[in-house]
């Protein structure tokens, strides 16, 4: 990987803090470790290029991980607010944390109400359909998550239902005609509360855009996020207008990956880390494209300092903007940053458009595929 350092600008000390609330003895487990926070939080500056302003469109928030647990062992305290203050330095911002369950998309919301700049989803993964079943009541089940997006609407921080959709590589964690069902479901959700869909497709391409094309008229807009499927499946979606195309690090191993991203218009495209998961690694055929990196240290010599060896984290999203750019032949990062952003306002904060997207737009400085 061709990278250059991020300069690391004054090293932080730790402070403990207060006995930790509800949320946050959730997010640490039943006995939580001290939870340390950086004080002040680190700045870095990437030396790789001009400043930007980015979106994280998928962050598991909700996972283990970001708990300190790996494997089912607590190696750290929860620190979710470090892993946050590398982002805002690095210039993310808006990051949307994602629901995979009922019970998840309840914990994003709790996380999203912790910090402005944090969003959430609601709905039901596809690997996880069979809760509507096993809950023994699945329209009470719907009817919850209907409640809880209406609640987080109400408070200003759901933006979108999912993430839903079909995963035909996991079948073994639900049935495809479970799936299936659950996903036309999740439609009835979206119509009802007016808001567009975050979507996951994996090796379903032919049925997930049979399912999409009959349900177009339900709902303002849709992201399939991750992708990595075909050129043929990137076209299927494309031929959607209200569909957008998420990708991370996942999307960008394989030099075939790379092709299907050249052929994904930027005024279509958005941009992820999906962590703790999808980074972009030494091996993949993207990271010749990465400039920007970040120190980090393994989980049991864990610094709120240092990104954890292993752990992508929402500040990465820049690695995943420069191979983007890098990928397509576009120079001005900053201005593809911009469109990209754009693209996110569009979907999800609509009512932000003329406020923030259009005015960076109107710079002079977003980029086109050419």
């Amino acid at each position: 990987m061709a990278s250059t350092a991020v300069k690391l600008i004054g090293k932080s000390s730790a402070r403990s803090l207060p006995p930790p609330s509800p949320l946050l003895r959730a997010l640490t487990g039943t006995n939580p470790l001290p939870l340390t926070l950086p004080c002040p939080p680190p700045t870095f500056f990437s030396v790789s290029g001009a400043a930007t302003t980015t979106p994280d469109i998928a962050v598991n928030f909700t996972d283990g991980m970001f708990k300190g647990i790996y494997h089912g062992k607590q190696c750290h305290a929860a620190d979710i607010p470090a892993v946050l203050a590398r982002a805002w330095a690095t210039g993310v911002d808006r990051i949307i944390v994602t629901g995979g369950s009922l019970k998840e998309s309840r914990e994003a919301l709790e996380i999203a109400e912790t910090d402005g700049r944090l969003f959430c989803t609601v709905g039901v993964h596809p690997t996880r359909c069979g809760e509507f079943e096993e809950s023994g009541d699945p329209e009470g089940h719907f009817q919850a998550l209907l409640a809880l997006a209406k609640e987080g609407i109400e408070k200003g921080k759901v933006v979108a239902v999912g993430e839903c959709g079909l995963d035909y590589d996991r079948l073994h964690f639900c049935p495809a005609d479970v799936q299936k069902k659950y996903f036309k479901k999740q439609f009835e959700l979206a119509e009802a509360v007016k808001l567009p869909m975050f979507l996951h497709m994996r090796a379903a391409g032919e049925d997930f855009c049979e399912i999409i094309s009959r349900n177009l008229y339900r709902f303002p807009g849709g992201v399939t996020h991750s992708f990595t499927d075909s050129a043929e499946d990137r076209d299927r979606l494309l031929s959607f207008e209200k569909m957008f195309i998420g990708v991370n690090g996942c999307s960008l191993k394989t030099n075939e990956n790379l092709e299907v991203l050249r052929g994904i218009p930027v005024e279509r495209l958005m941009i992820e880390t999906d962590s703790p998961y999808c980074d972009v690694r030494n091996t993949h055929a993207g990271s010749q494209y990465v400039k920007s990196v970040w120190p980090s240290k393994k989980k049991e010599k864990y610094e709120p300092d240092s990104m954890v060896k292993g752990r992508n984290e929402p500040c990465l999203v820049r690695q995943v903007l420069e191979v983007v750019g890098g990928c397509k032949g576009i120079t001005d990062i900053e201005g593809l940053s911009k469109t990209l952003y754009h693209n996110t306002c569009r979907l999800f904060f609509p009512q932000d458009l003329d406020a923030s997207a259009e005015a960076q737009l109107e710079s002079g400085t977003a980029v086109q595929d050419s």
